[in-house]
């Protein structure tokens, strides 16, 4: 089996929650929201390591308030991150280094990610090398200017939503992410930063229940999201 690891990506603040809480540690159905995450990536078993990247300053929380809810917490090793997202991915790429073939990158804020899917995209990174979910875009896409004057409509045919895990072989993500450092270059997720070298990522169906909680609003939605999956009962999570 392909020796593969999680880099569970949590540095959010909680400046759109309205929280002086950062929102990974807000709660909802009896467990805060990076504790959903890290359960499905511990039922996944592609998985062999998990390396959870959180503010440095937040080590101490997160060991006392966050792994302390897992019997198998040595399975989860604290990494501290870095001034952005992509820095505090490369610090878990680092971390990882000599465990991992392939790497799930995957957002902490997003609890509702199933083991199957992190299975999928591990099995389409072993494949083709890069692999992530994503959503056909269903509602009519504006562009717009600077004063909120729309432009022009765009065709949604081909756009998909991207979600995470994103899931790489290890040297692949590894040298996509010293190519950018080498060149100052800083995207919003992995997958541009292959883009940007001319590296295909192959996109899979993932699951509209995938959220990202970013807002209250966000957060209200989850205990029926929680609910719906509850129902629908466990997935493979080979």
């Amino acid at each position: 089996m392909t020796r593969a690891v999680g880099i569970i990506v949590a540095g959010g603040d909680g400046r759109r929650m309205k929280s002086t809480l950062r929102k990974q540690y807000l709660a909802f159905g009896g467990r805060p929201i990076l504790g959903h995450t890290l359960s499905a990536f511990l039922q996944c078993r592609a998985i062999r390591r998990i390396f959870l990247v959180v503010p440095e300053t937040d080590l101490a929380y997160c060991r006392d308030h966050i792994l302390s809810l897992f019997d198998d917490r040595r399975a989860i090793e604290l990494v501290p991150g870095g001034a952005e997202r992509q820095a505090s991915v490369y610090n878990g790429l680092a971390a990882a280094g000599g465990l991992a073939e392939v790497a799930a990158i995957h957002d902490g804020v997003r609890p509702f990610i199933q083991a199957d899917l992190i299975a999928r995209c591990i099995a389409g990174a072993e494949a083709c090398g890069a692999c992530m979910p994503g959503i056909p875009a269903v509602d009519t896409l504006k562009q717009v200017d600077a004063a909120g004057i729309i432009e022009k409509t765009l065709d949604r045919s081909r756009i998909w939503c991207a979600q995470t895990p994103q899931a790489f072989r290890y040297d692949l993500i590894r040298e996509a992410h010293e190519f950018a450092r080498a060149r100052g270059i800083v995207e919003t997720d992995d997958a541009a930063l292959l883009e940007r070298m001319g590296r295909p990522v192959r996109m899979i169906p993932g699951c509209r229940f995938n959220l990202k909680i970013t807002t209250p609003e966000d957060l209200a939605l989850a205990p029926a999201i929680m609910g719906l999956l509850q129902a629908a009962g466990p997935r493979d999570g080979s």
